[in-house]
C-alpha cells in the first residue's frame, strides 16, 4: 500500500462532485410508465356502460394471494349492470395483499378485468388500499350512459360478447371528422 493511496481514492470524489446530478424529481414531476406496465386493475365497460363483469369469482379464485373479493349479483329488467343474468354487485381488491401476478385478468372470461399502467399505490391508510368496485370501474366515455339500463347493443348477452369487436368499433367509426 503507497502513501498517496488514500489522496488517489478522494481523486475519484473531488471528479465527481463536478459532474451533473442525475436526479430524477419524482414526487413533483411524476416519472411516465410504460404503456403495457401492468399497475392497478379496471374493471372495463361495454360501449353501451353496461358492465363487463358477470360476477364469476373466477379472478378470486385464481389469487394466489387471496386479495380478491367478488360477491355476485343478479340483473333484473328494472336494475341491469351487466348484459348477462349476473355482475359484480360487491367488487374488492385489497393491495396490501395484491403481489401484481395478473392471473386473476388472465382468468377473466368476459375481459372484464385489465391492468392499466398506474403505478402509485402507496398510502399512509390501510383502509383506502382496499379499492371497492367503485374504484375500479372504467370511466364512462361519450356515449356510455351510467347503469342499470336497458341493454343498448343487442337483445341478448351474446350480442355483446360475440359481437364485441364490432360494437367497440361502432361509436369510433360513427364520429364526425374533426374541422
Amino acid at each position: 500500500m503507497g502513501m498517496f493511496d488514500p489522496i488517489k481514492g478522494f481523486g475519484v470524489t473531488f471528479g465527481m462532485m463536478f459532474k451533473k446530478v442525475a436526479t430524477e424529481e419524482y414526487p413533483e414531476a411524476g416519472a411516465p410508465a410504460a404503456p403495457r406496465y401492468h399497475g392497478r386493475h379496471q374493471l372495463n365497460r361495454h360501449p353501451d356502460g353496461l358492465e363487463k363483469c358477470v360476477g364469476c369469482e373466477l379472478c378470486a379464485w385464481a389469487c394466489p394471494a387471496d386479495a380478491i373479493f367478488v360477491e355476485g349479483g343478479d340483473n333484473t329488467e328494472e336494475a341491469r349492470y351487466s348484459p348477462g343474468e349476473r355482475y359484480g354487485a360487491d367488487y374488492q381488491i385489497n393491495y396490501l395483499r395484491c403481489i401484481g401476478c395478473g392471473l386473476c385478468v388472465e382468468a377473466c372470461p368476459t375481459r372484464s378485468l385489465t391492468m392499466i399502467n398506474f403505478y402509485e399505490l402507496a398510502d399512509d391508510d390501510r383502509q383506502r388500499l382496499i379499492y371497492t368496485k367503485e374504484d375500479l370501474l372504467a370511466p364512462l366515455l361519450p356515449g356510455m350512459e351510467q347503469p342499470p339500463h336497458p341493454m343498448r347493443l343487442g337483445d341478448n348477452e351474446q350480442d355483446y360478447y360475440v359481437n364485441g369487436p364490432e360494437l367497440a368499433r361502432k361509436p369510433a367509426e360513427s364520429k364526425e371528422p374533426v374541422q
